[in-house]
C-alpha cells in the first residue's frame, strides 16, 4: 500500500517497504515478490489473496526473516518497530514465537511427530518467558482449552498423529499463541480441513485475535475465507499487490481485473447451474521481474499502454489502492 493509505495508527505493527525476495541457484532465477508495500495496525486482520505463485507465503515467511539461505532479500521490514532484516541469529530466536508466530498450512509437518502436544507448547513457553515446568505445563493445558480442544487434559499427552487434521490445527495455533504474540502470521491453515472444520477454525482465530488484541496477516487463496476473517485484503499477482483496501468494499466490487476475475471464479450460493467465470491463460514465467503489467498478456481490457513499465499504485476510493491504468487517479 502506498504511505497515503496506510492505516492511521501512529507506528504500525508491520511496515513492508519496497520488499523483494529473489531465488538464484545455477540453473535458474524466481523473482518471487517484486517491490511490495505492506503496513498492518495493531489489533488488525489483514488477507494476502492470490492465486498458488503469486508471492503470498514468501512475504510471509520474509516477515520472519525464514526463508532459505539462498533467497536474497531486499526492502525494509520492520515489526513492531524492529528492523527484522538487522537482526541477529540470536535475536530472531527470540523473536520467532516470542513477538511474532505463524501458524503453518499443514500441521503434521509443522508439529514435532516424537513429542507430545503439551511438551511442545510448554517448551515454547519455558524458552521465551523462562517459565518453571510445572507452570509451562499448566500454560500449555490453559492454551488447550483456549482454542476449544475437547478433553484437553488428556490431549496433553497425546502426539500429533493421534490427533484427527482439526486437533492437529487448533493444537498449531496453541503452539503459535503459547507467548501472546504482537503478531500472527497464518499461511492457508484451513486448506487441508474440511468445510465444517474450516468455519470452526476461522471463528476460533477471528475470536482469539479480537480476544488477544493481536495484528493477523492471513494467506488464502479462498475469498470466502477472507470475507469471514479480514478487515482489509490485498490481492497479489506476480509478486507484487495489485489491490488493497477494506474487505467490505472490496467484496461489494474489486478494481482491479486481476480482482474481479478472482470474485467472479469464486463459488457461492445461488450459483447452481451457472457457469464460472475462468480467469484465461497462466502466470507467468518470474525468471525475470515484470517490467509491464504481468496482468496484461490474461486481460481483456489491456491496451498498448499497459505495457509502458509496471503500473504504479493510484488511489480509487478512502483506503483502496490499485494497480491498473484504467482504474482510480494517476
Amino acid at each position: 500500500m502506498s504511505a497515503a493509505l496506510k492505516p492511521d495508527a501512529a507506528q504500525p505493527l508491520v511496515r513492508a517497504r519496497d520488499l523483494s525476495v529473489l531465488f538464484q541457484n545455477r540453473d535458474r532465477t524466481v523473482h518471487a515478490v517484486n517491490g511490495v508495500d505492506l503496513d498492518l495496525a495493531q489489533g488488525e486482520v489483514l488477507c494476502l489473496l492470490g492465486e498458488s505463485g503469486s508471492g503470498k507465503s514468501v512475504t510471509l515467511r520474509a516477515l520472519m526473516k525464514l526463508l532459505p539461505k539462498q533467497a536474497k532479500v531486499c526492502g525494509s521490514i520492520e515489526v513492531a518497530g524492529r528492523d527484522v532484516q538487522a537482526m541477529s541469529e540470536s535475536q530472531l530466536s527470540d523473536f520467532r514465537g516470542g513477538e511474532v508466530a505463524m501458524i503453518f498450512q499443514e500441521p503434521m509437518t509443522a508439529l514435532d511427530p516424537v513429542f507430545t502436544i503439551g511438551r511442545q507448547i510448554a517448551e515454547a513457553v519455558q524458552r521465551h518467558e523462562g517459565a518453571s515446568r510445572s507452570a509451562a505445563d499448566a500454560r500449555a493445558l490453559e492454551l488447550l482449552e483456549l482454542v476449544q480442544i475437547p478433553s484437553a487434559k488428556r490431549r496433553l499427552a497425546a502426539y500429533p498423529h493421534e490427533l484427527s487434521g482439526g486437533l492437529r490445527q487448533r493444537a498449531m495455533i496453541a503452539v503459535a499463541l503459547a507467548c501472546k504474540p504482537k503478531l500472527l502470521l497464518a499461511d492457508e491453515p484451513t486448506t487441508a480441513l474440511d468445510a465444517t472444520v474450516q468455519i470452526q477454525v476461522l471463528l476460533l482465530l477471528r475470536e482469539l485475535q479480537e480476544r488477544l488484541g493481536m495484528g493477523v496477516i492471513f494467506v488464502t487463496h479462498d475469498l470466502g475465507v477472507a470475507g469471514e476473517i479480514a478487515d482489509r485484503v490485498a490481492v497479489m499477482y506476480a509478486g507484487r499487490v495489485v489491490e488493497e483496501g477494506e474487505v467490505g468494499p472490496f467484496m461489494g466490487g474489486p478494481l482491479h481485473p486481476y480482482a474481479q476475475g478472482l470474485l467472479g471464479a469464486t463459488v457461492h450460493p445461488g450459483m447452481r447451474g451457472k457457469r464460472l467465470t475462468t480467469i484465461p491463460g497462466a502466470p507467468p514465467s518470474l525468471e525475470t521481474a515484470p517490467t509491464t503489467c504481468a496482468f496484461a498478456p490474461r486481460c481483456a481490457l489491456a491496451e498498448p499502454a499497459c505495457l509502458d513499465g509496471v503500473p504504479a499504485p493510484r488511489p480509487a476510493g478512502p483506503g483502496r489502492m490499485t494497480r491498473c491504468i484504467k482504474v482510480g487517479a494517476p
